[in-house]
């Protein structure tokens, strides 16, 4: 059976009143009857000590005798007494434990023998019956214990005051439960209003509406989360967007090899008998498929790297090696387009992933061949800036405006189309590396060449340490 959240609340809100309020009741309520017990034994004790003092003077002052003999010739007389002056009911008793004096012999007498005893052996002693009280302590005389006394007075008017207090705390508990549970009521039905909301909007995003506005508005718990819904509502929908936009690219670009491949094959087909048209179409066919080839592989590479987890193998990589290294392997495709590499490498050294990095420099260096000039020059510089490395890979080629710089490490994003497609291109070269210097806690820039004229890519990373010392 199900339970609403707000019925659970409610009823745990209304369960710690009721037990608050109960343990509030009963200290308070036994405090009361503890200082009231505490307030009747003192004045009992006083009203003890008159009576001693009563008993003590008129045996001194009177005709000696035993003390036997004086308890049982004016005890009636001193309980009278007595009981006039402290208004209760005074029963006197010899060392014996006979009675001697009673302030209202015609009123029938509680049992107690036990408690008498007790004030015979030199002890104090009381017994609560109903609305009375039986007070029974010794009684002194000037050669030691005379007898006993025994003062009798009603817990009526105690006993109603707590009766009243026990009642006032029911009636204001009962009061405050009720008001409490309310309110606590009204207050969960708000926040489950709140939650509720909360889910209609998951349940919209799951099925594909997605959120212009944060389902809450508070400054509170509830709001943050509707607030992170919100912003979840968002990513999801920009994530989704940027696939459909990735699908819709890459399947355009599939197509215009996969074309030109059909087409050529047709024309083999057609023509295979003609030497000059073999060539043509093998030379086309194997150009696209090789295109074919690094798109699919850099698509895929670039999904991964957006979808699971990074492998980082780090360790010391010396830039200008490696970039003087990947100049003289990529030094015979420049030559084939009358381009010139020239290399200002101060030594520089990183911590970052081998592999990674001559992806990253390998992709740039021929990216400055493809898009470069004819008998244009490819410079290549690492440089120290205090705790950084600096990379930078300069052309003299065709450039990029400045309204395409934003947009140059999109998927698929190509400044020159006719010029991408011609040397094969793909649009996603840059947006590969970018994401490969990120993974490298590296920065990546664009930035005009020398005189505005071709192109800086700029990178910057951490300079590698050993043992607290820069490395160079």
């Amino acid at each position: 059976m199900r339970v609403s959240l707000k019925w659970k609340f409610t009823w745990f809100l209304a369960a710690l009143l009721l037990f608050t309020i109960a343990i509030l009741s009963s200290l308070v309520l036994n405090g009361v009857a503890h200082y009231q017990q505490k307030q009747m034994e003192a004045m009992l004790a006083r009203q003890v000590q008159t009576a001693q003092t009563q008993v003590t003077q008129q045996y001194a002052s009177g005709t000696q005798v035993s003390p036997r003999t004086f308890l049982h010739v004016e005890g009636q007389k001193l309980a009278v007494e007595a009981g006039a002056t402290s208004g209760m009911r005074v029963i006197l008793y010899d060392a014996d434990g006979t009675l001697v004096g009673d302030s209202l012999p015609m009123t029938g007498r509680a049992e107690v023998q036990d408690a008498l005893q007790a004030a015979l052996d030199n002890k104090i002693a009381y017994i609560t019956e109903g609305d009375s009280l039986q007070y029974l302590a010794p009684v002194f005389g000037p050669e030691g214990q005379l007898g006993v006394i025994q003062l009798q007075t009603s817990l009526t008017a105690q006993h109603a005051f707590y009766q009243q207090l026990l009642w006032l705390f029911l009636s204001v508990g009962a009061a405050v439960l009720l008001i409490s549970f309310l309110f606590g009521l009204f207050y969960m039905n708000r926040q489950a209003r709140a939650i509720a909301q909360l889910k209609t909007e998951t349940d919209r995003i799951r099925t594909g509406k997605y959120s212009s506005t944060p389902a809450l508005a508070r400054q509170d718990e509830l709001g943050e989360l509707g607030q992170g819904i919100f912003e979840m509502s968002q990513a999801i929908e920009s994530i989704l967007r940027s696939q459909k936009q990735f699908i819709n690219n890459i399947s355009h670009e599939f197509k215009t090899p996969l074309t030109s491949i059909k087409a050529y094959a047709d024309l083999l087909h057609m023509y295979g008998d003609d030497p000059a048209m073999i060539r043509e179409s093998s030379e086309a066919i194997q150009k696209e498929s090789s295109r074919l080839y690094e798109l699919v592989e850099t698509a895929l590479r670039l999904a991964a790297l957006e979808s699971y987890e990074f492998a980082h193998q780090p360790e010391r990589v010396d830039v200008h090696t490696l970039l003087e290294d990947l100049c003289a392997r990529l030094n015979g495709k420049a030559n084939q387009q009358g381009i010139t590499f020239h290399t200002q490498l101060q030594p520089a050294s990183i911590w970052a992933d081998r592999a990674s990095m001559v992806h990253i420099l390998l992709n740039l260096l021929d990216n400055a061949i493809k898009y470069n000039t004819q008998h244009g020059t490819v410079t290549a510089i690492t440089r120290r800036h205090g705790s950084q490395v600096e990379v930078i890979i300069r052309d003299t080629g065709i450039g990029i405006p400045e309204e395409a710089k934003q947009r140059i490490f999109e998927p698929f994003y190509t400044v020159h189309a006719d010029r991408a497609r011609q040397s094969g291109g793909t649009g996603l070269v840059l947006a590969l590396v970018h994401q490969l210097v990120e993974k490298q806690d590296g920065q990546i820039r664009i930035e005009d060449g020398p005189d505005g004229r071709g192109t800086s890519v700029m990178l910057r990373f951490d300079a590698y340490f050993s043992d607290g010392l820069l490395q160079v």
